[in-house]
């Protein structure tokens, strides 16, 4: 089957406005040959580098990636809104392309005048315009607002018009932006059953959408452009899978540097004692610790006569922010006391990003009688099944008297986030199961 879309070792730059260096005329700038070729590399920005890759004809091919990535970018070099700095880039067919929302549309005009005039845009004649223009305003729903002037449109009625006139140009190359986030759910689904009838008539779709569960549905191939390069290519699922475990490495970096960031920013005062250096990059404070915990904000109290001097967040494969619901979980406290103690008690209490706790317990609590903490030690809590729905957390651990005065108090500092393909409200997902008589029946989700 021959590609419907090929690109070559495309390249897009552009030049980064610092005010540092203008050119006199436009006439000079392309006197020289170019806007960008003769900057230095720190007066430019590389937003699409060297890809190539092909578009079979009558595929659904997405395009994935984080924002800034270069996604879009790479649709108007294919939609020959932009031209490549370099490489080449090859289309067969008609393109229709909706990229950004409202592009091509006169904010002054009405709605059927800039149908007439986009239509115009993307090949048509004004009598195939008008053939199609019931059908147009009918799919995006406007038929009470077509004459009002599209600068009254909401984002919504924006995008309906324009993919509408977008599908009915009958195009061999449709070419759709993110911009179908704005929609309802609704009309959503009418524009994936238009995909869907593309398909079936062999015309060729290229789809940039956050929505990865669509391209694992809907489409054949994908990509994954990262920084503007390539970084996979094949199938969605492969290709979807390689992007979130980059996605989550970052997720996990990110969470690490705001504990390490949390904990620097705590007030710092030497701890009672010869403690040993801290793996923490804060100490402890000697203020009074607020009376209610539980409503503190983020902050570290204490005496120092026990330090908590390491907090370890750990997983199946060792030190982790990250989690599925029902994973393994253990948080590692590394403890120390200069000086024999024998009324102690250790605590760990979990709260939401709402600050709600949504467990808390304590040695007391759970009946362990103190007796003795010296020296170096470690404490681990395990969490076997860590039932909580899809969020992020955050730890508050202690060590402190029976009576509840704190030797070192850690509130909100530690950091963790819980994944889960099933977005279920609330905060505890306990394990369950549903069972149905057999005159009541499911079926699977399509796609799945």
């Amino acid at each position: 089957m021959r590609p419907a879309v090929e690109l070559e070792s495309v390249t897009k730059r552009y030049r980064r406005y610092a005010g540092r260096r203008k050119f006199a005329t436009l006439k000079s700038a392309l006197l020289r040959g170019s806007l960008v070729s003769d900057l230095s590399p720190d007066e430019t920005f590389t937003a699409v580098d060297d890809v190539t890759f092909q578009v079979p004809e009558g595929s659904a091919f997405g395009i994935i990636g984080r924002n800034g990535s270069g996604k879009s970018t790479l649709l108007k070099l294919i939609a020959g809104i932009s031209k490549p700095t370099r490489g080449d880039v090859r289309v067969r067919g008609r393109i229709s392309a909706l990229i950004e929302l409202g592009a091509g549309f006169h904010p002054e005009i009405s709605g059927r005048e800039n149908v007439f005039i986009n239509g115009v845009m993307l090949g048509l004649t004004n009598r195939e315009i008008a053939e199609r223009f019931d059908e147009i305003v009918a799919f995006a729903e406007l038929e009470e607002f077509i004459d009002a002037p599209v600068k009254n449109y909401s984002s919504g009625m924006y995008m309906r018009l324009g993919f509408a006139v977008a599908v009915h140009v009958d195009p061999d190359v449709l070419i759709i932006d993110e911009v179908l986030a704005v929609g309802d759910e609704g009309f959503s689904l009418k524009c994936l059953d238009k995909f869907a009838e593309f398909k079936r008539r062999g015309k060729t779709i290229l789809l940039v959408t956050h929505s990865l569960g669509t391209v694992q549905k809907f489409c054949d191939e994908a990509v994954w452009l990262d920084d503007g390069a390539l970084r996979s290519q094949g199938d969605p699922r492969r290709v979807i899978h390689a992007y979130l475990q980059d996605v989550a490495t970052g997720e996990e970096k990110l969470l690490s540097e705001d504990d390490r960031r949390k904990l620097g920013a705590t007030a710092s005062i030497e701890a009672t004692g010869d403690v040993a250096d801290s793996a923490l990059e804060a100490e402890l404070t000697t203020e009074e610790p607020p009376e209610d915990m539980f409503r503190a904000s983020e902050g570290r109290w204490g005496s120092g006569e026990a330090v908590i001097d390491e907090v370890t967040i750990e997983g199946d494969g060792g030190p982790a922010h990250l989690y599925n619901s029902g994973d393994r979980m253990a948080v590692r406290l590394s403890v120390q006391a200069p000086e024999p103690l024998d009324d102690f008690v250790f605590g760990i209490s979990i709260f939401n990003a709402e600050g709600v706790c949504c467990y808390g317990t304590n040695t007391e609590i759970e009946e362990l009688v103190p007796d003795v903490l010296t020296g170096s030690g470690e404490v681990v809590f395990e969490i076997e099944s860590l039932d909580l729905v899809e969020g992020t957390y955050k730890l508050d651990v202690a060590v402190h008297t029976r009576e509840g005065r704190p030797y070192d108090y850690h509130r909100l500092l530690h950091t963790f986030r819980v994944k889960s393909r099933t977005k279920d409200a609330g905060i505890y997902r306990p394990r369950h199961r549903w069972t149905f008589t057999p005159n009541i029946r499911f079926r699977e989700k399509a796609g799945e």
